[in-house]
């Protein structure tokens, strides 16, 4: 899709929400140093020197950075969960246990301008970790750990079921898709609003089917440890900051492929956008009106800018900085790529994707520094990594012709016209030979 159809997509969708605030994931406000998408459509202006960010000496081996407000400050009462342990040896190998830029053998130099503090690719299909950066030093993931709440979320429930949405739904902190108090979602338009347009509410919406945000939360880091994803803690399902977030490029490239073998999550991170439900007039309101359902576009500029997109997921908190990981498919092979703590100089999160991609593409055969876990794969292997849809065409459709009779008469003109011509033919001919 070109830049301008994306640009009428979104568009389209402010204008139908009617709402002031659209973050490029959601028809919500984004509320500072909240989960959602990145803030912003234009990289800052700066005179300020770009130098990536150095992690040679493992500055965040154990840790995520300090936060930079009181977003992970534990409740009254309670106390912040200790760090996770650190595996010995690394989860995927020796090479791995590195913190600075690790490459294969006969690797040409990266691209320019990548300033995630942390990044992997990784073969979507064979687990091979191509090339990374700080594999496993542990971050803030903001709304990425989304895609954990869908592995968990997506098999527990039935897609058809109608849920009603609530004002606690309505009041979730952060990006917002719109859900409102009485309206009306399956739960597969809550996994649309989840997975496409980053929705707290969503979120929210989905985690009080699993019984609350607390026993979500649970369910996700059992999943992850199941998983061997040792890096990971969500501390929210949404991915709001709060004590003890953490995960690592390595795990999240991992955490994406897995949820790669739900075959609705390969659907729903390659579709371009949806219709949304409205909701009622809120009684309490008065001279409140019904609100119409209107379009949700899809996040991700990857999947309309790069060719082989597959689809990903975004991600953004003042503490977490830049987020991404997303999928793309080249001459057959099938490659994740995942960044975190990423800036929006000198290139925007999906960009510094599209460059790492397009130099993975370029490595030699066989090339890898480590591996990841087979996961559930390993336990059934049956199971296969699910592809997106295929792209539909946007050739116009045959127009309706009507009737059987319609189309015979349509035959006969058509027919009856060719004879013609060539009469035509031949009778010019014989005057040509007269003369």
């Amino acid at each position: 899709m070109s830049n301008r159809r994306y640009s009428r997509l979104l568009a389209a969708a402010t204008l139908a929400t009617g709402l002031t605030a659209f973050s490029g994931t959601a028809f919500g406000p984004v509320l500072p140093g909240t989960a959602g998408a990145e803030p912003s459509t234009t990289a800052p202006s700066t005179t300020t020197p770009f130098t990536t960010p150095n992690t040679d000496t493992c500055p965040n081996k154990t840790t995520p950075p300090s936060p930079i407000d009181s977003s992970e400050v534990p409740e009254p009462g309670q106390q912040a969960p200790a760090a996770l342990p650190i595996p010995d040896p690394p989860i995927g190998g020796k090479r791995l246990g590195g913190c600075g830029v690790i490459l294969p053998a006969g690797a040409a130099p990266l691209p320019e301008g990548i300033s995630a503090t942390a990044w992997e690719v990784a073969d979507l299909d064979s687990g091979a970790v191509l090339a990374a950066k700080d594999p496993h030093g542990r971050y803030r993931p903001a709304s990425t750990i989304k895609v954990l709440l869908a592995a968990v979320a997506i098999p527990a429930l039935d897609l058809d079921t109608v849920v009603t949405g609530t004002q606690d739904d309505a009041n979730a902190d952060g990006t917002r898709v719109g859900i409102g108090p009485g309206g009306k979602y399956t739960n597969k338009q809550l996994f649309q609003a989840l997975i496409m347009a980053s929705g707290n509410d969503a979120a929210h919406a989905i985690s009080t089917q699993l019984g609350g945000d607390d026993a979500t939360v649970a369910k996700m880091n059992a999943m992850a440890k199941r998983l061997q994803a040792f890096d990971t803690r969500a501390a929210s399902p949404s991915g709001l900051d709060g004590p003890g977030m953490s995960t690592s490029a390595y795990d999240l490239a991992m955490l994406f492929r897995h949820s790669m073998t739900l075959p609705l999550f390969a659907e729903l991170i390659h579709t371009e956008q949806v219709d949304f439900p409205g909701f009622p007039a809120d009684p309490k309101i008065p001279g409140d009106k019904d609100h119409p359902g209107f379009p949700i576009a899809n996040d991700n500029h990857l999947l309309f800018e790069y060719d082989g997109a597959i689809g990903g997921k975004t991600g953004y908190t003042d503490d977490a900085r830049q987020t991404f990981v997303a999928a793309a498919e080249r001459n057959g092979r099938r490659y994740v790529v995942s960044l975190l703590k990423a800036d929006v100089r000198p290139f925007r999160p999906w960009e510094q994707a599209a460059k790492l991609l397009d130099w993975a593409y370029a490595l030699p055969a066989g090339s890898s520094i480590g591996t990841m876990p087979d996961g559930s794969a390993a336990a059934n292997p049956s199971v296969a990594l699910a592809s997106p849809p295929a792209p539909q065409s946007e050739a116009a459709p045959e127009p309706d012709t009507g009737s059987g009779d319609h189309q015979d008469l349509r035959t006969v003109l058509i027919v009856g016209g060719v004879f013609l011509v060539v009469a035509l033919l031949l009778a010019a001919r014989r005057l040509s030979r007269r003369r």
